[in-house]
């Protein structure tokens, strides 16, 4: 079987490995990805980054709430937090009441928040956006992303160097050579007759081609990656059942339709696998998660309250877990929100936002300037910090590779590392 029947395959089948695939990966069950700890150990000392992508346009200021600012509460008279209500950080700001957990974080000196980031000539469009966010090239699009395009820089070539958990590989992860690797949690399952047909597939013949081998053992995979992550699974890590018709936040009828996309509440799940890999060693230095549901154009108070009342629950409880194993996890979006109310209770698709920062290695405490509510521009806050400045620091102070060299030279760090 070729690589791309493979691909396709697997594809429709339920369980996406993408570009993995392309660039000559086999799909990863879990088990495989433990194991490979005990094959290949992580360093000690080597620190981890754990991505998450908040999909639709997470709003940056119900987030990190200018809640000391009259002209805050002008622009949004119904949806403004009250100085009472939010949880002070300092400097007239303070997270939103739903993130209880991360100021926690904040008053140990562990949850940087960058303020004010975004990409020159910002867009509005969620699939342009997320694009420039996901390849790190504001300038024009690229066929790679800017974790790909560390994996590329790897010697070996191993798409376990970075693991999307999730239900698709993102593009943020697909380098020119090489790719990650992803494993879907719930959703799908192999028919009967599917599962006859890779189960004579994947049987281990002697004499045959290597690369015939290879797709043999990844069929095998994939009948095990069905097994483990299908509606029992999603139901027991979630206490949900899979619902193909699980209703969506945010406006119908979308321009580009990008904010419905990212893992529905899933969040936790992802995570406890991250965990779960983390602690047993295995040679990962990224990981890539995600929660959608941030396009709130309509009702964003309850609705953006509860899924960072959700972001706030699996992070925390993540790094409780992963204590002490130099995890760094970094939260960003697509966009923020414009400054100034809709008409619905709602906000519209914005410009810059905060990037928060979390875990033992990183210096707590505010990075950036914060942008001001008098200079605005269509109802659009300033950018303030450069995305690509997050970017490098990352890759130099926790995947200890340069900068330059993967983000078109751009090599400006920040310090909260």
């Amino acid at each position: 079987m070729d690589t791309w029947t493979r691909r396709k395959f697997l594809t429709t089948s339920g369980v996406t490995a993408g570009a993995a695939l392309a660039a000559g990966a086999t799909a990863y069950t879990v088990d495989r990805l433990l194991a490979s700890g005990a094959a290949e150990p992580r360093a000690r000392d080597a620190k981890i980054l754990v991505l998450v992508t908040l999909y639709g346009g997470n709003d940056g200021l119900n987030t990190v709430v200018p809640a000391s600012d009259p002209a805050y509460h002008d622009l949004r008279p119904d949806l403004a937090y009250g100085e009472d209500e939010v949880l002070p950080l300092g400097e007239g700001l303070g997270l939103n009441p739903g993130m209880k957990g991360f100021k926690g974080l904040w008053d140990e000196g562990q949850l940087a928040v960058v303020r004010g980031v975004s990409y020159p000539r910002p867009d509005h469009s969620h699939f342009r956006s997320m694009s420039i966010w996901q390849t790190a090239s504001p300038s024009g699009p690229v066929p790679t992303g800017w974790l790909g395009r560390w994996l590329d820089t790897a010697e070996d070539h191993d798409p376990l160097r970075a693991v999307s958990v999730g239900a698709t590989l993102p593009p943020l992860l697909a380098g020119e050579r090489t790719a990650g690797a992803a494993v879907q949690l719930g959703g799908a399952r192999l028919t009967a007759p599917w599962q006859r047909v890779c189960g004579e597939l994947a049987r281990a013949q002697d004499g045959v081609h290597p690369l015939q081998a290879r797709a043999a053992a990844s069929l095998g995979d994939l009948r095990t990656v069905v097994d483990r992550f299908g509606n029992e699974e999603r139901e027991e890590a979630t206490g949900a059942p899979q619902d193909p018709d699980e209703p969506r936040d945010g406006a119908e009828g979308e321009d580009d339709g990008g904010g419905s996309a990212g893992s529905q509440g899933q969040l936790d799940a992802q995570l406890a696998v991250v965990s779960e890999a983390i602690r047993a060693g295995v040679p990962t230095r990224a990981y890539s998660v995600s929660l959608g549901g941030f396009d709130t154009h309509a009702a964003e108070k309850t609705t953006q309250t509860r899924l960072l009342g959700q972001l706030d629950g699996a992070v925390t409880g993540f790094l409780r877990q992963v204590r002490g194993e130099n995890v760094v996890v970094a939260v960003y979006s697509e966009f923020g929100r414009r400054a100034r109310a809709n008409a619905n209770q709602g906000t519209d698709h914005g410009t810059s936002g905060p990037v928060l920062v979390l875990g033992e290695p990183v210096r707590g405490g505010f990075h950036g300037d914060q942008p001001g509510l008098d200079h605005l521009r269509d109802d659009d806050l300033a950018t303030t910090t450069d995305f690509r400045d997050v970017y490098a620091t990352l890759l130099e102070r926790v995947l200890d590779a340069d900068p330059g060299r993967i983000l078109d030279g751009h090599d400006r760090t920040l310090a909260f590392l």
